[in-house]
């Protein structure tokens, strides 16, 4: 129940502040990126995974298709402060994790490492 009244709700969470990195989660959610894009292999798949997207591409990259669109990616019309929230969130995601599973390496006893970035 909680999770429904969380994402059913038309919030405004810009009165509790947050990091930019935060602010681009939400509007991540709010624009739906998940149903075409993937982070760690999980969402849609018309579009690529972009968990490592920040390391791989650079700010200059994301910041450009933010901005425009492609022919498949709509053009969202974001502001300039909601392009830099959504790369933050890129870049946070990025430090996290690889978002390949065929780059990580499975250990006989069932753990797993990842390679160094």
């Amino acid at each position: 129940m909680y999770t429904f009244s969380l994402y059913g709700m038309n919030l405004d969470f810009s009165s509790f502040g947050g990091n930019s990195a935060d602010r681009g989660k939400r509007i991540w959610q709010e624009k739906n990126c998940t149903g075409c894009h993937q982070i760690y292999g999980l969402g849609g798949y018309l579009g690529p995974d972009l968990t490592n997207t920040y390391s791989e591409r650079g700010t200059a990259y994301i910041k450009a298709f933010l901005k425009s669109g492609t022919q498949t990616m709509p053009d969202f019309k974001l502001t300039d402060q909601e392009v830099e929230d959504l790369t933050e969130y890129l870049k946070s995601i990025d430090k996290s994790g690889i978002g390949r599973p065929s780059q990580l390496k499975i250990n006989y006893d069932g753990t797993i490492e990842q390679p160094e970035k």
